[in-house]
């Protein structure tokens, strides 16, 4: 049997969106008008060891940051397109991994878009993480250079 092993972080921004083509829905044509929401998140990725290999609340910090750093913007998008905002940034981020992405407004509804890595003969060491920085799993950090050296 083979282990698929996962961490998930949730957090939460507040933002502003509307779906211009809802006039054309009846009953919900009050979606065409700019409305606030808090977005829930919840992003799962696939860790290849179980000793912190990407520690959590580091990767949570990161995900917020892009948009407390305006990197990433929740306005004027539906759920699906956060979702595959973010999927872009973690591809080239944290390659050759399986992930996945929930938003919902408000915690109620929402969606979740599943990333497979379609490349699974690809081994993790040949994808460049250069400038990355790492958790070693007991309280110290590493970096990688451009060579993919520690």
């Amino acid at each position: 049997m083979k282990n698929n092993k996962r961490i998930f972080v949730t957090f939460q921004k507040e933002g502003l969106h509307k779906w211009p083509d809802a006039i054309d829905h009846p009953g919900v044509e009050f979606l065409a008008n700019e409305h606030r929401h808090m977005f829930h998140f919840r992003v799962d990725l696939q860790v290849f060891h179980d000793d912190r290999e990407v520690e959590f609340i580091l990767f949570k910090r990161e995900l917020e940051g892009l948009y407390t750093e305006g990197t990433l913007q929740l306005d004027y998008k539906s759920c699906e397109m956060m979702a595959d905002e973010l999927g872009e940034y973690i591809k080239e981020n944290y390659p050759g991994r399986h992930f996945s992405i929930e938003v919902s407004e408000d915690g109620e509804n929402g969606c979740l878009v599943e990333f497979i890595n379609t490349d699974p003969t690809k081994k993790l060491s040949e994808y460049k993480a250069a400038g990355k920085v790492y958790s070693d799993g007991r309280g110290g950090i590493y970096e990688v250079n451009e060579s993919g050296q520690v």
